[in-house]
């Protein structure tokens, strides 16, 4: 019995790209069956959990969420334990960025692809995947190495990381937050922030005692914040380290943090899961 036939999932928001991609793919490889073609972040996390397929090529500047976003977000929901559990797709990237985003690409295992996608360097893009396919416990879809490569992405130069960019060194870090409700701009002391949470158009500021909106993004505070004193958990959470009381792990094996003066459990994206071992 023949194995069945690879799927991959496209996702680029200009969709001229998009069907050349899908046609150079048919030539460069025949027995793929493209199960879906989305435009945007969103409807690739979406369509990626619904229909499993085995292989992503995600470009990188997507309405929604990039496609690091995207694929960081998978990472964090794919299933990788029980009845449900499948490997992490082989991930490729498409990208439009400059010679220094590519060297870093480069330096990882996942595999890019530079806009626009090239024939001979598609083949070997396909060759690469496939012998990946072949050999599931290989590192270029093993989820664990996936995770470390998205990691190291995020940080790599030139590459936008999910949820922000990387603090700024050289930047005196925020003190003060002004925080605006009516009429009236509530001051609040960046010492007495005991997290900050991106809520759609907002970013929720949590002292022990209080709660205030801003409008500031979080990839812009994330800049103007001390990474020593504020830890990014996940992608749409900041939280002050020091307040961290204790990590618990659920039966899905996700963590979940508690603060001292809160009562809510936060949890913790897999990317950044590594933040937390004991001594």
């Amino acid at each position: 019995m023949n194995p069945p036939a690879p799927r991959a999932l496209i996702a680029e928001d200009e969709p001229l790209l998009a069907a050349a991609l899908r046609q150079e793919l048919a030539q460069a490889w025949p027995g793929l069956e493209i199960v879906a073609t989305v435009g945007d972040g969103r409807s690739a996390v979406q369509q990626v959990l619904a229909l499993q397929p085995d292989v992503l090529f995600f470009d990188i500047r997507m309405p929604g969420l990039s496609g690091l976003d995207a694929a960081v977000e998978l990472a964090d929901a794919w299933p990788t334990e029980g009845p449900a559990s499948r490997p992490f797709p082989a991930l490729v990237f498409v990208t439009a960025y400059d010679q220094y985003a590519v060297q870093a690409f480069e330096a990882q295992a996942i595999d890019y692809l530079l806009k626009p996608v090239q024939t001979i360097r598609l083949q070997k893009t396909v060759q690469k995947v496939q012998v990946a396919l072949m050999n599931k416990a290989q590192a270029a879809i093993n989820f664990e190495v996936t995770i470390r490569q998205l990691r190291h992405l995020m940080t790599a130069p030139g590459v936008v990381a999910p949820g922000g960019t990387p603090a700024t060194a050289g930047i005196t870090p925020l003190t003060l937050i002004q925080a605006s409700n009516g009429s009236q701009i509530h001051m609040v002391p960046v010492a007495d922030v005991l997290y900050f949470e991106a809520a759609d158009k907002y970013v929720r500021v949590l002292t022990a005692a209080r709660e205030y909106l801003i409008r500031t993004p979080l990839k812009d505070l994330i800049g103007q914040l001390d990474t020593q004193v504020f830890w990014q958990i996940h992608r749409s959470t900041l939280v002050r380290a020091s307040v961290i009381t204790t990590v618990t792990r659920d039966e899905a094996g996700k963590l979940h943090l508690e603060l001292a003066g809160r009562t809510e459990k936060l949890p913790v994206s897999r990317l950044y899961a590594h933040l937390f071992k004991a001594m």
